[in-house]
């Protein structure tokens, strides 16, 4: 009786003594995000704090089911199904014994109760099982706690990793504002198309044939996945095609904002990765070697991602030799989505995102397996594939973070549309508050000489260090529409500043 004691068994001080612990432990945890979610705030920071609400609208979701389970544990435990059906697809083999039919049948009774712990639970009628014991619902519980803990700390690797890729190009944004850079890169300077450095390091004569140029992107990406050359060629094309080339635009800390808008999409848990985590259950049925080959499954993804996207810069290489002989200063790239499959640079955002979610879930199912089963259970019968697998899983969430998602979050900017990232937070309130009133002044005038979106904006800058958007209407006749000063510390606003019409 006193290993299975209830509460009205059990000593006050003992149950206060529990409850007070975990209540510390809940209020310290609220604390840490709420001081990480102002600490954002106070530096402006609205994709992570955004991803910060993701992840813990995520961990409310698995109080949720946590919370299920605890209060309908009882109610699943006395559902009972046939032991025959009990026996069906189970996550580890039995292993037959065809010369002792009794050995067979303890051995695969033996099994069921391990697994299904009916020992623990409410008696079923003779043949048959519980659908869930007490126990298995209990290893459920610490399954949706090792999600919970794991989607935190994966999520944070991410992040880290990624910005500290991107950090890396913090030296060549300030080559760019060297006088150093601007003799090298003399924009009135003349040359053959094949001698600059951005040609010359992805154009050869293996790049002209689609199968060999994709052999050699995914090489690439392994080794130095973004060079100098590819930096500054596509910061030269993306200013010069929104903001015009004297632009003093600070285009790695813009890269860094547009990681962290994209690190917001891949912190979610959307009901197809729910759906494919379900699926993942389903199939892991022993024998099949689910685990192996699901494992499988991220990294052949993002390997595909990472070729893809070294391809892209290689075809954007290949369409300027194939436009220009001479060119004068940087290659100009050409910002496009053609490049991108089925012209949708967000679908590789999608893959990245399903790529780090299923490679967490399943490194998470390893542990728990090990946590709870031990390492040489049922459901690791390989130890060396095992090793392998986790190998795996470790390499792909680094060269996904480190290598993948920053290469993303530069090439994408070589997509048709812009981000709303190109604005800091100041700037991109203004502009939709000056959206929304001139929407509201057009839909009351009726006329086609108010202020409309679809008139075209020009952006004034004055003396003073002010922001003016201005509409000329088909008269001719120019009207201010906005007009706000400018913070000296955010000098990528004022280049930004014009962008306001292609965002809106």
């Amino acid at each position: 009786m006193g290993n299975s004691r209830e509460l009205d068994r059990t000593p006050t001080w003992a149950v206060a003594s529990i409850c007070t612990l975990l209540i510390l432990i809940s209020i310290a945890l609220e604390k840490i995000l709420h001081r990480l979610g102002k600490w954002f705030t106070e530096r402006r920071k609205k994709s992570l704090f955004e991803a910060l609400e993701k992840v813990k609208a995520e961990l409310m979701i698995l109080g949720f089911i946590s919370l299920l389970l605890s209060f309908g544990q009882s109610y699943i435990a006395r559902i009972c199904i046939p032991e025959r059906i009990a026996g069906t697809m189970l996550p580890c083999r039995i292993e037959d014994d065809h010369d002792d039919d009794t050995n067979e049948k303890k051995e695969h009774g033996r099994l069921l109760a391990d697994i299904l712990g009916s020992s623990h639970g409410p008696v079923c009628a003779k043949g048959n099982v519980p659908l869930i014991s007490v126990s298995g619902i209990h290893q459920l519980h610490i399954f949706v706690f090792f999600l919970a803990v794991f989607h935190v700390i994966c999520s944070a690797t991410t992040m880290a990793l990624g910005r500290a890729k991107i950090r890396c190009w913090k030296d060549w944004e300030r080559e760019t504002l060297s006088s150093d850079s601007e003799f090298s890169n003399d924009p009135t300077r003349f040359r053959f198309v094949h001698q600059t450095t951005f040609v010359r390091q992805h154009i050869g004569f293996w790049d002209r044939v689609p199968s060999s140029l994709y052999i050699v992107s995914f090489f690439r990406q392994f080794f130095r996945s973004v060079r100098k050359a590819d930096y500054l060629a596509m910061r030269h094309g993306f200013i010069s095609a929104h903001l015009g080339p004297a632009s003093k635009f600070d285009f790695q800390k813009y890269i860094k904002r547009s990681l962290e808008d994209d690190f917001t999409v891949v912190v979610g848990i959307s009901p197809i990765l729910w759906g494919s985590a379900v699926i993942f259950l389903l199939l892991n049925v022993g024998g099949w070697q689910t685990l192996f080959w699901v494992s499988l499954t991220p990294l052949f993804l993002i390997l595909a991602v990472g070729t893809k996207l070294q391809a892209i810069i290689t075809q954007m290489a290949i369409d300027i030799t194939e436009k220009h002989v001479i060119i004068r200063g940087i290659p100009l790239v050409q910002l496009t989505d053609q490049h991108f499959w089925f012209r949708r640079p967000d679908l590789i955002l999608f893959f990245i995102h399903f790529t780090l979610f299923q490679n967490a879930f399943q490194i998470t199912y390893f542990l728990w397996i090990w946590y709870e089963f031990g390492l040489t259970s049922c459901f690791n019968d390989n130890l060396k594939m095992i090793s392998a697998r986790l190998g795996l899983g470790v390499g792909v969430q680094i060269l996904c973070s480190y290598v993948t998602l920053p290469l993303y979050a530069l090439v994408s900017q070589m997509g048709s549309r812009l981000k709303r990232s190109i604005f800091d937070e100041q700037t991109a309130k203004a502009l939709r508050k000056w959206h929304m009133g001139a929407k509201r002044r057009h839909n009351r005038s009726g006329s086609s000489g108010s202020p409309s979106p679809a008139h075209p904006l020009r952006r004034l800058k004055t003396a003073a260090g002010r922001l003016t958007l201005s509409t000329t209407p088909s008269q001719g006749q120019q009207q201010h529409l906005l007009d706000f000063p400018i913070p000296e510390k955010e000098a990528e606003e004022e280049s930004a500043a014009q962008l306001g019409p292609q965002l809106l």
